[in-house]
């Protein structure tokens, strides 16, 4: 069915009804005339015959009608003529009737063709007769005799054959018809293919080019405007490619630049709904991109403060600015609303967090009070010895003596706490070089546990070593590592008043897994995420330290691809891992 709907068979429809309409016209016009010319032509022929019936029969009709001899003579002329005939008194009576019985008759003096051959000499009439049964034409003359009328003489003649004439050429015109429209119906088609074809083919081809083929072309098929179109389509589709993969490439650009943007972009239009926002500003807003476009900025901007600034710009068409800051351990923004122009009310929200900033603010900070702290002790006591010797311990040598071991003790307290910020520094700064080889487990564990057994003889510990049997050897610095399992050491025979520390070395998977096990008083589950925090020092801690040591380890097992943490039970011990790559 579709097909029949297709241009060419409109065309060919619309063509074939107009000539259809043209024939049907031409018919009837055709069969009004024939049917006009034979019937005047017919009617002029029953005049002629009706004064020949007439002047044959005017003597016999002057003197009165004669019982019987009118019908005779009314049959005669009908055979001979084939027509029927009447003949009527000047009062209207039938005198004489070929076809049927005159007696039943009614006056026939107010005929329309009796009047009309009264008043004009020859009256005609066309009707339906209901003696006969069918339609007649009846054509009536005045009978003289002595220069007055004897009676009238009328024939009538059936229109059958003047209709069964009329539709032969009806017939005849209507098969005429048919095959004018088939021969015209098979010039059009054929004249019309490479046309309908050639518009076939630029429907098609905008079809796919709207469907997003950028390659759908037409081969032209004509040289007449039809071709022209189409070559005019093939150059509009070669530009509108050329400017669809322009566009493409540089949304691509664009979006990459969003997509890599570290700060947050956002677009709203003139109803406030977001249009766009790349992952920078839906993770600086706690929600994801499909979420946030087309809702409302008020609805994903959850901070009354950035709401704000951006009604405020849009309502004053000026660029705002400011700083959110959403409060303790919580995101700080630096936002910029800058109105767009071509719609109203439409924004550009740019976002730049500067919570790392903040923090780091907050680290340089605390750092420069924990070390003021540490060196305020030592160099409060180191202070208060030599005033002490300035006002006379100096003559009390064994005074004296004590107060400078003090005094060393500090100072040595100071040449520690400025060496491991040297080397914490250094480790950060990624200048302290590894000097990297393949070694045993024990070349790393053994040296530092044998430096400090004395001081946990001294503390009555316990320090034991599991070392697993065939374990593989580790890429380390050595130093470096022994510094690291020195520090978990001694943390943990510093923080054990009773029991034991136990190092045990075995291998889990591709790592080399370093546990220091203690007895001691443990970690608060609030203190353990923040242990290896530079100065940090859980709550209730008496080491004199000043909490760099565990600061330092992480760095180092970070810089050798491993990692470090721990595990503790307030009141029942600590115990401390350092995972290293296998050495292989």
């Amino acid at each position: 069915m579709k097909r029949f709907r297709s241009l060419r068979w409109r065309l060919l429809a619309l063509v074939e009804l107009v000539i259809l309409l043209a024939m049907v016209v031409l018919a009837l016009g055709l069969s009004a005339m024939v049917r006009r010319t034979y019937l005047a032509h017919l009617e002029e022929q029953l005049a002629v015959e009706a004064r020949l019936i007439g002047d044959a029969l005017a003597s016999a009709m002057a003197s009165g009608p004669p019982e019987g001899f009118l019908d005779a003579e009314a049959r005669r002329y009908a055979s001979l003529l084939d027509v029927r005939v009447t003949l009527i008194g000047p009062d209207g009576i039938v005198w004489g009737e070929s076809h049927e019985d005159r007696m039943p008759m009614e006056n026939y003096l107010d005929r329309p063709e009796v009047q009309q051959a009264l008043a004009e000499g020859r009256g005609t009439s066309i009707r339906f007769s209901h003696t006969v049964g069918y339609e007649m034409m009846y054509m009536a003359v005045p009978v003289e005799a002595g220069g007055r009328v004897v009676g009238i003489a009328r024939v009538a003649l059936p229109l059958r054959q003047v209709q069964a004439n009329v539709a032969r050429l009806q017939r005849t015109v209507g098969l005429m018809a048919v095959l004018f429209l088939g021969l015209v119906g098979l010039i059009v088609f054929l004249r019309l293919a490479p046309t309908i074809g050639a518009i076939g083919d630029l429907s098609d081809a905008l079809g796919r080019l709207a469907a997003g083929d950028l390659d759908a072309r037409v081969l032209p098929r004509t040289d007449d405007e039809l071709g022209d179109l189409a070559r005019a389509y093939n150059r509009m589709a070669d530009r509108l490619r050329e400017t669809i993969r322009a566009f493409q490439e540089e949304q691509a650009r664009l979006s990459g630049l969003l997509e890599r943007m570290t700060d947050g972009v956002l677009i709203t239009d003139g109803e406030g709904r977001v249009r766009l926002i790349n992952p920078a500003a839906a993770r600086m807003l706690g929600v994801s991109p499909q979420e946030a476009l087309g809702r409302s900025f008020i609805q994903i901007a959850w901070d009354h403060r950035l709401v704000g600034l951006w009604e405020e710009s849009r309502e004053r068409g000026q660029e705002g600015v400011g700083l959110i800051e959403m409060g303790p351990r919580r995101p700080v923004f630096h936002a910029v609303v800058t109105p767009l122009e071509g719609e109203e009310g439409a924004a550009l929200v740019l976002l730049q967090d500067l919570t790392r900033v903040r923090e780091l603010e907050t680290v340089r900070r605390d750092f420069v009070a924990n070390v003021s702290h540490e060196l305020r002790t030592p160099l409060a006591t180191l202070k208060a010895l030599v005033e002490t010797l300035r006002e006379g311990a100096l003559e009390d040598p064994q005074a004296a003596r004590r107060f400078l071991e003090r005094m060393e003790g500090e100072v040595n307290r100071l040449d520690r706490l400025v060496g491991e910020l040297l080397e914490l520094a250094r480790i950060e700064a990624g200048r302290m070089p590894l000097q990297m080889a393949q070694v045993a487990v024990a070349e790393v564990v053994g040296p530092p546990v044998e430096d400090l057994r004395p001081l946990a003889e001294r503390a009555g510990l316990t320090l034991t070593v599991h070392l697993a049997p065939d374990l593989p050897q580790i890429l380390v610095d050595v130093d470096g590592m022994r510094r690291t399992v020195a520090n978990l050491v001694h943390n943990a025979i510093q923080f054990t008043p009773s029991g034991g520390v136990t190092v045990r070395a075995e291998r889990v998977g591709d790592e080399v897994v370093i546990s220091v096990r203690d007895t001691g008083v443990g970690i608060a589950p609030e203190d353990l995420s923040r242990i290896f925090e530079r100065f940090y020092k859980p709550r209730g801690s008496r080491s004199g330290g000043a909490g760099l040591g565990l600061a330092i380890a992480r760095h180092i097992v970070l810089a050798h691809g491993g990692r470090i943490w721990a595990e503790s039970t307030e009141g029942q011990g600590s115990t401390f891992y350092v995972a290293l790559p296998v050495g292989e």
